[in-house]
């Protein structure tokens, strides 16, 4: 079975999850930290080699004054309590977005969870936050502008593969499989650049109900897809042959 070296989710769902067992959503939210580390447990087993999940988008500010305070404190908790254990497993674990919105001692535990994991080789796991795609792109635009500026690249030479440097997950594997949990089927402004040839999946299972079993299904439907880059199937076949 062809295992994709990348994989990115969108973990939605966690509010519907806790309303259905009339909850508040933050009981979703932590609900939902299972599941991310079944999908760890998971990547760790079937060999993955990097992990990107959609924590905290830089649209979510908009949500409920209260909603936002519990992600921020479970953001706290599990920084707390998952970063031994990651450690532990040989997970390097890097926070990507624009972080300069979080609080001082918050940015201090993820720089410090980063610092702590920083040699570790098994899974890169990748927490997006305070993250839209969109910034992505617009951050690296000014980073060439930049070195354009500093005398370090020219006008001529910004390309997709000189811009593809600045972007957040530059030195990763390219994205193979981009997965959403919840029923919904968009990218809500996830990993644009990234996901250009990505192969899409999307299931109706609510986040915390996401386990390893599920990551295994969207991993042999990925094994079963015929990834042509533009080229026929009858090219992929010749090549595999020769």
């Amino acid at each position: 079975m062809t295992i994709p070296r990348h994989i990115a989710i969108v973990m939605d769902g966690n509010g519907r999850w806790a309303k259905a067992r009339h909850r508040p959503r933050s009981f979703g939210h932590n609900a939902g930290r299972k599941a991310v580390r079944e999908v760890v447990e998971g990547c760790l087993r079937e060999g993955v080699a990097a992990l990107t999940l959609f924590a905290f988008s830089s649209e979510n500010w908009k949500r409920p004054a209260e909603e936002v305070g519990a992600l921020m404190a479970l953001f706290v908790r599990a920084l707390d309590k998952e970063t031994d254990e990651l450690h532990a497993q040989g997970v390097r674990l890097r926070f990507v977005g624009d972080l300069a919105a979080f609080d001082a001692p918050l940015r201090e535990r993820m720089q410090a969870a980063m610092a702590r994991t920083a040699g570790n080789r098994k899974l890169q796991l990748n927490i997006a936050v305070n993250y839209g795609g969109r910034w992505e792109i617009a951050h690296a635009a000014r980073e060439a502008a930049a070195a354009v500026a500093r005398g370090e690249l020219t006008v001529a030479a910004i390309d997709e593969s000189a811009l593809d440097r600045f972007m957040c997950l530059a030195e990763l594997p390219p994205l193979d499989l981009f997965i959403r949990t919840g029923g919904e089927c968009r990218l809500s402004n996830f990993l644009l650049w990234q996901a250009a040839y990505a192969e899409l999946h999307f299931t109706d299972t609510l986040w915390p109900d996401f386990d390893q079993a599920c990551l295994h299904r969207a991993i042999e439907d990925y094994g079963r897809r015929e990834r042509r880059y533009g080229r026929t199937g009858d090219q992929i076949a010749t090549d595999s042959q020769g």
